[in-house]
């Protein structure tokens, strides 16, 4: 028994060897290669919608990139990202844009009114004559 202890230790220090040369054969380093290009392309598609988002110039990339890499992992967070990634740019400044439609709306119903009120003074101003 004692001599196969020492035996036993030397065929595993043989098969490490082996296995560390097999490491270093091409068909190891193909397959190394095959992996990263699989990683690179597996990143590309998991971080399409900030891609995308970034390609059109999204004012909210951040924002969307932090969306898509926290919920990117599950399929429906993949998915909204990549809608949320075609959506058209939001409006920068959302409070002066209201402010000014309402200013709009305002002169509109302004000019709507004093017009009817004009036309309905000239009415009457005829109608007493």
């Amino acid at each position: 028994m004692g001599a196969a202890g020492p035996l036993c230790a030397n065929c595993t220090i043989a098969r490490q060897l082996e296995d560390w040369h097999y490491a270093g054969s091409p068909a190891m380093l193909g397959s190394t290669v095959v992996q990263a290009v699989a990683a690179v392309i597996a990143l590309g598609v998991y971080f399409l919608p900030a891609i995308l988002a970034d390609r059109r110039k999204r004012h909210d990339l951040l924002t969307l990139a932090l969306f898509n890499a926290c919920l990117g992992w599950t399929g429906f967070g993949w998915l909204a990202a990549l809608y949320w990634a075609l959506q058209p740019n939001p409006p920068k400044d959302v409070a002066t844009e209201v402010n000014e439609t309402r200013r709009v709306v305002r002169m509109r119903t302004f000019s709507t009114m004093l017009i009817q009120r004009v036309q309905s003074r000239t009415s009457r101003n005829k109608n007493e004559r």
